[in-house]
Parts: structure tokens; sequence; C-alpha cells
């Protein structure tokens, strides 16, 4: 690809200010895949008015985006390792202009569900692709890479906790197409900024197809897709009627993907190394059980306000967004926290404020006024914020450079798969809705998150950060 950062003659100090602007291009791309997991929580009821739906069949356009996400993370960030992350970083923006151009107008419901795939898919390529380009933009910054981490994990948490405010407002005024169109300015800005600021990618060699669709393991993307699909999809119904064949399906297809990746020539992912590498593992699973403690916080709470406490959507997103103020102010001192204390002290000190956090949930049992509520999602925004940082430090310092995209891909994975499980935990508790009588069933939430958040920190204490150690280094 012509253009871009590393093209020009520049001075350092016009070089750094470039860089610095294609961290803010990369941080608005990496926005779009939050913002529009959670945005869309309040078109709901309008599609369901727009096409004459019931609410089991419109939460299809929430699940077919969390299923792609999760499916399509790794996978856009192994195309991004072998491909290059701006490469694929600019593709995903174009693919979400095309979408959300063209899903606004779709015939049927069914159409916007394929145009949410497309979405998912579009902005899938994002976060992968900005850990790959943290370690050049860190040298041309000069800028360490917490910070740089915690600029892009800033914009992470404001998507996803701005989304609803955001949505309330265009669903209202507009429609539900807003929310599509809303996204074609945002990656118009983030793929020409990337474009033409951010390090070009490594010089590719001319490859043969045959050869590159040999080297791609087809096979093992097609089982590994197929192995989240089955499990999200049967976990997602496990209420009212489980889906019980998804099961055994789920386990073949694992079972045929670890068969094929440690046969195959060049894996998708070489499980090999990463059984060998358990800093990584663990790093995957404390965010699985991190993103499975702040969701069931993060979408329970928001049900019980509109349900028990008989707020609307727009007043709920409002009392919802000191989690995301505290989490945009308090992520500078988190980046501060891992140069000066270590990264081990910082992960200790989340795990341990996220415990506090989620014990506070509680109070919302005992009374729903707006000053408690505002109280406890700004309690829950400080220990998400230092663990959200500290933990995509984590990745970094866990992960092969070479490897930095798929590894990135699969830490997306890990939260959304604990999203998915918060859903599936709020709908058995929440089985018969939570209306006047919620109390119990709150605090029984309130407890398996707070037991899950000890586990949570438990964990956290058994990681070692010898890699990245090694990785500063580098």
């Amino acid at each position: 690809m012509a253009g871009g950062a590393g093209d020009d003659e520049s001075t350092p100090l016009q070089s750094k200010r470039r860089a610095t602007w294609a961290v803010g291009s990369i941080s608005l791309g990496t926005l779009l895949n939050p913002l529009n997991s959670s945005m869309i929580a309040v078109a709901l009821f309008d599609l369901q008015k727009t096409f004459t739906l019931g609410i089991a069949e419109a939460t299809w356009v929430i699940t077919a985006f969390y299923l792609a996400s999760a499916a399509g993370q790794p996978l856009m960030g192994r195309l991004g390792d072998r491909f290059g992350p701006r490469r694929l970083f600019v593709f995903g923006m174009a693919v979400v202009i095309v979408v959300c151009v063209l899903t606004p107008f779709a015939p049927s419901f069914a159409w916007v569900c394929v145009g949410r795939v497309g979405l998912a898919i579009g902005t899938a390529t994002a976060f992968p692709s900005a850990v790959a380009m943290v370690r050049p933009l860190s040298a041309r910054t000069g800028t360490s890479t917490p910070r740089l981490l915690g600029r892009i994990q800033i914009a992470n948490t404001a998507g996803a906790a701005i989304g609803p405010v955001i949505g309330g407002l265009l669903v209202s005024t507009l429609g539900w197409q807003a929310i599509f169109a809303v996204n074609v300015p945002l990656a118009a800005i983030a793929l020409i900024g990337t474009w033409m600021l951010a390090p070009t990618d490594a010089a590719r060699r001319r490859e043969r197809i045959r050869t590159m669709v040999l080297q791609s393991d087809i096979p093992g993307i097609v089982l590994f897709v197929g192995t989240l699909v089955a499990l999200l999809v049967f976990l997602l119904g496990l209420t009212p009627t489980p889906i019980w064949w998804l099961l055994p399906v789920a386990v073949a297809a694992a079972a045929g993907f670890v068969w094929r990746e440690l046969t195959a020539s060049v894996p998708f992912i070489d499980l090999r190394l990463l059984a060998k590498n358990r800093s990584l593992m663990m790093v995957y699973l404390c965010f699985a059980v991190f993103n499975l403690v702040y969701y069931t916080a993060f979408f329970g709470l928001p049900q019980l306000l509109q349900e028990h406490g008989h707020y609307d959507a727009g007043i709920t997103g409002l009392l919802m967004f000191p989690l995301a103020a505290v989490t945009i102010g308090l992520t500078p001192l988190g980046a501060r926290w891992i140069e000066t204390r270590g990264l081990r002290f910082t992960l200790i000190v989340g795990g341990l404020g996220l415990i506090v956090g989620t014990g506070l949930l509680a109070i919302a049992a005992v009374t729903v006024s707006p000053i408690a509520i505002l109280l406890i999602t700004a309690a829950m925004g400080a220990p998400y914020c230092v663990v959200s940082i500290a933990m995509s430090q984590a990745l970094y310092a866990s992960a092969a450079p070479k490897d930095a995209g798929v590894a990135a891909g699969i830490f997306q994975t890990s939260r959304y798969v604990g999203a998915i499980l918060a859903t599936t935990l709020l709908g058995i508790v929440f089985v018969g809705g939570s209306g006047p009588d919620a109390a119990p069933q709150w605090i029984t939430i309130v407890a398996i998150a707070t037991a899950l958040a000890v586990v949570h920190a438990v964990l956290l204490g058994a990681w070692h950060p010898r890699a990245y150690q090694d990785a500063e280094r580098a």
C-alpha cells in the first residue's frame, strides 16, 4: 500500500505528531465494535414495531453481532498478522461504510441481521490491528505501550458505555436506521486517518493464490468458527428451552479443530505454542471471568432499573454514564501505575476493587434512587478501568510480536464469551422478569458476581509478568 506515516521524510517532531494523530484514528476505529454492541439494545422496540416481531426474534439482531464478533476477532487478527495490520484496518473500515450505507434500506429483518454480521466483521478488524500497531507507534511517539494501550482502552470503554445514550437519542429522533448511519462518518475518519498517518506495513511478497489458500488453514478456521457458533448459540438458548443437540456438535467441532491444528503444517492457531505460553492462557481466562462479572452488572442493572425502578431507556442510559466517565478519567492513572508500580500490582489492585464494586451492587436491592445508582456505576467504573488497561498490557506483554494480531483477536473473543455467559446467567435468574419483587433475584445475581470477582482476583494473583519484563527489554 502506498502512503502512510512511514513513507515521508518528516522531522522527528512532525513524525511524532503524525503518529499521535494515527493513534487517534485507530482508537476511533476500535470504538465502533463496543459502540455497536451496546447501542443496538435501545433499538429493539423500534425494530419490533417496524418488522412486526416478538422480543425473542428481535434479540437475534444482538446475537448475530455477538456471534460474528466472537468468531471473527481471531480470524481478523490472523489476517492482520499475515497481510499487515494497517491494510486490514483500512479494509475493515471500508466494509463498515458499505454495510452501514446499505442496511438502513433493508427490506426485511433478516437482512438487518445480515447487516449486523457484516458490521461485526468490519469492526472486528480494528482491535487486533491496533494492538499489532502499538509497537511501531510507541517507537515513533516515544510514548510507552501502557499509555498507548490506555488510549485505545478509553475508546473501547467509552464506546460500550455511551452506546445506550447515543442509541437512545438517535432512535428517538431518527429511527433505528440512524444507529447504522452514524457509523459511516466515524469509519470514514478512522479509515482516512489510518491510511494517511499510521506506520506502513512490511512489504508483502507476492504469493500464488493456491499457496495462500493452503497456508491459511481454511479447515481449521471453519472448525474454529463452527465450535464457537454452536457453543455460544447453545449458551444463549439455555432459557427457556436448551437446544441440546448443539452441545455434541460443539464438542465434535472442537475435537476436530484440535486435531487439525496439531497436524497442520501452518495452523490457524498454533495450539502447541499456546499451551506452552501459560502467561497468555491465564490472561484469556482472567479476561473472560472479568467480563462475566462486568457484563452481569452492565446488562443486569439497566434491566432492574427499567422493570423494577420504572425508569425509561433515556434516563437509564444517563444513570449508567458515570461508568464511562470514571473509566476515561482514571485510565491515565492506571497507565501510570503500570509504569511506576508494575503490572502485577495494578492487576491485583483492580481485582480487589472489582470485588468491592460488585458488592456495592447489592445497594440496588434496597433502593434504585438516582443518587444511589450513580454512585454504584461510578464505583464499578474504577476497577473496570484499571483491570481493562492492565489486562490489555498483560496481553501485549505475553503474546509473541509475530502473533500479536491473532492473540488480540482471541482476547476479544474472551470478552464476548464472558458477555454471553453473563446474559445466560441473567436469563436464568431473571427467568420470570425483574418486576416489583426483584430484590431477592438481584441479591442472588450480586452474590454470584461477587463470588466470581473473588475467583478473578485469585487468578490475577497467580499471574506472573515475566514475559512483560522480557517484552519491555525487546
